[in-house]
């Protein structure tokens, strides 16, 4: 499965826009609407403005699908109308903007206002369909008016008093944010990638230190590009970078639980596609599942693990009863962006391939939680025992958990100078609990505890029991992660034991200094300090 098949059933429209030469691509399965919101995008304006398309003899072009293929040499022009213009040339538009301004003054309560001015709205829309205006001007007042009521809905949000704030932000005015409408269409840069960072891209040795926001962005989108999950869930392009934006936006600025985070686990999980070539034994919704949880599988990660969570009696554990109350919370913030049509890339699936997605990536994102660990990883050894069927959908279901627990915690299977940042990232997040957990009187970890944890006394444990053991698990189903990630563990495991034995040695240096300082100083006798000698 590579680059060959992903394009086959795209359409390339060359167009003249202000003198401009411009192209777009998409698929046969977008709306009309879509292909508008890209020369919208192309010609720079809002995609409520009326746009047109002419052929080189002058005749309207109809904005769908089935429009004729062109070329560069005949482009279509593009005639764009302004909104303002629109705006102002029609009175029933000016009027319904008018009496909703009206109605949104003199109200002062919000439930009284939602009730009324909906029911207002619904009135004039009925009053468009009779008065009988164009249908291109109709569907452009129905746009206009859902907007005001996109507006509304996000001024009645503001009117909500949050009482309960705390610095955990599981709270309702967090989510309030989740999944909000991003109305502007996305700037950040398209990169034209090289052929060495496309194949560099599919290797668990990828940098991902070197890399830019705008850029993670980009690598992202490219590879829902190439695995032809585009063309699978017919996503349209545009609404594929919005939900790329929204998700970005909703990951925090912790040490660890951050975007890069998110890149790092989706980078992985996107190279052991590649490595074990899934597309032979996994169906494209499969792989869309696996690469879309592993993007959303920490969002709104608040920097506290769930032991904090139950602990201090949190909103989130409260919610979730202490069952993954942080799995839970990735898995409603996630479907809170897609809920938004704006960012929903599977908009255009049915109900009963949603709902498939659904369970699927719910199953995922729980699965990373640790203290699922043993439960998994046991079940995952019970079917190869068993001998490992792909069809059967309990093995595929019990593959795709280990896959995503694998992704999570990878950045062992990555060479030293990549892998050993993310453990000082990952000892910063848990001494910030640690210290917390302290002022608030809770129980502290051990391995959380600045105090008494190190670099190699923090990775040679989890490495050795944990790591090795479940990629070495998953090696016998796919013997070439052998040589590319297992032997990398086990190098991970032998530097950090050689760290932990200097870091020993080192220790003891400082306790016989502190020994002899303190008979030098008369504070024990001599036979004393050769005794514990």
């Amino acid at each position: 499965m590579g680059n060959g098949t992903s394009f086959e059933n795209t359409k390339t429209i060359y167009l003249d826009v202000n003198g401009k030469s411009e192209k777009i691509a998409f698929s046969n399965y977008c709306g009309s609407r879509d292909i508008s919101d890209l020369i919208a995008h192309v010609a720079g304006c809002s995609r409520f403005s009326a746009i047109t398309l002419k052929n080189s003899d002058g005749a309207l072009v109809t904005l769908a699908p089935t429009m004729p293929k062109n070329t560069q040499s005949s482009p279509y022009k593009v005639i764009v109308k302004d909104d303002r213009q629109f705006f102002g040339d029609n009175e029933v538009f000016t009027s319904v903007v008018n009496q909703v301004a009206e109605q949104f003054n003199r109200s002062s309560k919000v439930d009284e206002m939602k009730v009324e001015i909906s029911a207002r709205l619904a009135a004039l829309e009925k009053r468009l369909e009779r008065e009988g205006l164009k249908s291109i001007e109709f569907d452009k007042c129905k746009r206009d008016i859902s907007d005001i009521k996109d507006q509304m809905y996000q001024a009645q949000r503001k009117f909500i008093n949050f009482n309960n704030r705390i610095s955990d932000g599981s709270l309702e005015e967090e989510e309030a944010k989740k999944g909000k409408l991003l109305k502007r269409i996305p700037d950040y840069q398209k990169y034209t990638l090289s052929p060495e960072t496309i194949d560099y891209l599919k290797k668990p040795t990828f940098d991902i230190w070197h890399w830019e926001p705008n850029e993670m962005l980009s690598l992202l989108e490219h590879m829902y590009h190439e695995l032809g999950l585009v063309n699978e869930f017919s996503i349209n392009p545009i609404t594929l970078k919005r939900w790329l934006l929204c998700v970005q936006e909703n990951y925090r600025n912790n040490p660890f639980h951050n975007f890069r985070h998110c890149f790092c686990v989706s980078q992985m999980m996107y190279g052991m596609i590649h490595l074990c070539e899934l597309w032979e034994k996994m169906t494209r919704e499969d792989l869309g599942v696996l690469l879309t949880a592993a993007v959303c599988h920490d969002l709104d990660h608040p920097g506290y693990n769930n032991t904090y969570q139950i602990n201090a009696r949190t909103d989130l554990a409260i919610r979730y009863n202490d069952i993954s109350p942080l799995e839970n919370h990735h898995c409603a913030v996630a479907f809170q962006i897609l809920r938004n049509p704006e960012c929903n890339i599977f908009g255009n699936v049915d109900n009963e391939t949603f709902k498939r997605i659904r369970s699927g990536m719910t199953m995922l994102i729980l699965a990373t939680d640790m203290a699922r660990h043993s439960e998994i990883m046991e079940c995952f050894k019970t079917k190869l025992s068993e001998g490992f069927d792909f069809p059967m959908k309990d093995h595929v279901d019990t593959l795709k958990m280990v896959l995503i627990k694998c992704c999570d915690i990878s950045n062992e299977v990555r060479p030293m100078e990549v892998s050993e940042p993310w453990v000082d990232c990952l000892l910063e997040e848990y001494f910030n609990q640690s210290d917390r957990e302290k002022l608030e009187g809770l129980p502290v970890a051990p391995f959380m505890d600045r105090d008494k944890v190190t670099k190699p006394t923090a990775q040679i444990g989890f490495v050795k029991f944990v790591l090795v053991p479940m990629f070495e698990t998953v090696a016998k189903l796919f013997p070439q992660l052998g040589d590319t990630m297992v032997k990398q563990l086990k190098d991970a495991q032998a530097r950090y034991e050689e760290m932990k034995i200097v870091e020993d040695k080192e220790k003891e240096k400082v306790k016989e200094i502190d020994l002899v300082g303190k008979v030098n100083r008369g504070k024990i006798t001599k036979s004393s300090f050769q005794i514990e000698n």
